[in-house]
């Protein structure tokens, strides 16, 4: 559906996008993240047309889009602010892109009933605007979006100014509809929930490359590099040498899968591997701090020497701030990260 080779686009002398080589398949919902200025944002303008490359091409089902102005390269766009027209009523936001294709007012009239159901939002064709809430402006704006059938569906942080508890609900509503309806999305987002929520796979971006691709369960069980696992908040990150199934680390040693590649590596020790025990049952530890997450908490730990470490443990379990714990890590739960120079690399199903 979606080809970028070698994309690149540069303001001054700084590339925003380094040649960039991306491929999104018929049907698939990909999700970009990274922080700020990393370039996922212009990736996605670049595709629609709103900003032109320095290099590279970008290919819609093979036709390569060069010169193809925004309005005929066959794309949905949805922003953050949703830029509804307030001076049309609900069903006239929907259908402005079907008036705008020169479709029939029977046909419009038809599509928007259709398309305000499929959102959740029968009977709405009437309502200002200006009455509707966050949730259901977002709602609209996706129907406008998906009213000319676009053949790539484009969502810039779609669900950025709507609070938390909103989000977490509609993230699941919009795969549910978006499998229902077989569109094939390219999706911006610098929220990681939202992005593992929805997407089939993950695209993480840093200095206008691609650090790392791969389906949700990949990119967060298995960090390619440093980078990735701080962005995606693991911070339990140290130097080590790995000899003989264990990693020598500032924290004493630490197993390691099997398989783990021996020689200096920096390591990374998820949370969940992190266990808690009596004082004298591995590394001794104070709780610094704890952050209540649903049924599960994460613990702060203070040891001796060393950098911070985080555990998660369950609500049951919870020890209280200042208490002393022994640390033990969990083997399946270490990952050997990789350098922290981002390669050229794709993102290819």
């Amino acid at each position: 559906m979606l080809t970028l080779e070698d994309a690149t686009v540069r303001f001054g002398r700084r590339a925003v996008l380094d040649s960039v080589d991306l491929e999104v398949a018929e049907h698939e919902i990909v999700c970009v993240l990274g922080p700020s200025g990393s370039g996922k944002s212009t990736l996605l303008r670049a595709v629609a047309g709103l900003q032109a490359l320095d290099g590279g091409r970008v290919l819609l089902g093979g036709a390569d889009q060069a010169g193809i102005p925004v309005h005929r390269r066959g794309v949905g766009l949805m922003f953050q602010d949703h830029q509804l027209f307030p001076q049309r009523d609900v069903a006239g936001n929907v259908s402005f892109g079907l008036r705008m294709h020169g479709v029939g007012r029977a046909e419009q009239a038809v599509r928007a009933t259709e398309l305000l159901e499929l959102v959740g939002l029968p009977g709405a064709g009437r309502r200002a605007v200006a009455s509707l809430s966050g949730g259901e402006q977002q709602r609209v704006a996706l129907a406008r979006a998906l009213a000319p059938r676009p053949r790539l569906l484009m969502l810039d942080e779609p669900l950025g100014q709507l609070d938390r508890g909103l989000r977490e609900r509609l993230v699941v509503e919009l795969r549910r509809l978006f499998g229902r309806l077989g569109t094939t999305v390219l999706a911006v987002t610098h929220d990681q929930g939202e992005a593992f929520a929805l997407a089939d796979r993950v695209v993480v971006m840093r200095d206008g490359r691609i650090a790392q691709s791969g389906t949700p369960l990949e990119v967060w069980q298995r960090p390619a590099s440093e980078f990735v696992a701080r962005f995606l908040g693991f911070d339990n990150v140290v130097a080590a040498m790995v000899s003989g199934g264990a990693a020598d680390t500032v924290w004493g040693k630490v197993p390691v899968p099997e398989g783990t590649p021996e020689g200096a590596v920096r390591i990374l020790v998820r949370p969940a591997g992190v266990r808690l025990g009596a004082p004298a049952d591995g590394l001794p530890c104070v709780v610094e701090g704890r952050t209540f997450r649903g049924s599960r908490v994460a613990v702060l730990l203070r040891p001796a020497d060393g950098p911070v470490l985080e555990a998660e443990c369950p609500l049951r379990d919870v020890p209280e701030e200042g208490a002393r714990v022994g640390v033990t890590f969990t083997p399946s739960e270490v990952v050997a990260l990789a350098g922290e120079c981002p390669g050229r690399t794709g993102g290819h199903l």
